[in-house]
């Protein structure tokens, strides 16, 4: 069933289509989101990775992921970090996250022998939580880190998608 989506690179008339397929679901991704994301691709700080699916005859979103190559998360110190990793739910356990991940993952591999991921800590984020431990992203032992920082013991933070647990993985 997988093989039914086509997976590029982000282009010019995307970012509305890709916000509008998420919005219509009842997610938050602004239109200017992805407007960055396509200014970041153009500049060479980011790639994104977007999963269509031929409807019709008309090309339907399904999914994107992005790899940015400067992750904002200083313990990271120059590995490029898999970021915005999303599947419509209509196009979920067909293999497409999976064959993201693969391609974001071979994308990090031609300039890094290791890649950063970061996984959010509410259930929402279950699914995801056992996909990067199955693939061999370990923990990388800070804890939680809330909105790039760690997060000291005794602290409260709000649980949003800002406080996360980031991973690696090695790709050699």
């Amino acid at each position: 069933m997988s093989d039914a989506f086509t997976i590029r690179r982000m282009r010019a008339g995307d970012p509305a289509v890709i916000s509008a397929a998420f919005v219509a679901v009842g997610w938050d991704k602004p239109v200017s989101q992805f407007e960055a994301f396509l200014l970041d691709q153009e500049a060479g700080r980011r790639d994104v990775l977007v999963a269509t699916i031929d409807l019709d005859g008309a090309e339907q979103i399904a999914g994107y992921v992005t790899v940015r190559w400067q992750s904002p998360y200083e313990p990271f110190n120059g590995i490029p970090e898999i970021q915005d990793f999303n599947v419509l739910p209509a196009y979920r356990r067909r293999g497409l996250g999976s064959r993201l991940m693969d391609l974001a993952e071979q994308l990090v591999a031609e300039r890094s022998d290791v890649v950063g991921i970061g996984v959010g800590l509410y259930p929402d984020y279950g699914t995801a939580q056992r996909m990067y431990v199955r693939r061999g992203y370990i923990p990388d032992g800070r804890g939680v880190i809330y909105d790039h920082r760690q997060v000291p013991p005794g602290e409260l933070v709000r649980l949003d998608d800002d406080a996360v647990l980031m991973f690696t993985k090695s790709l050699r």
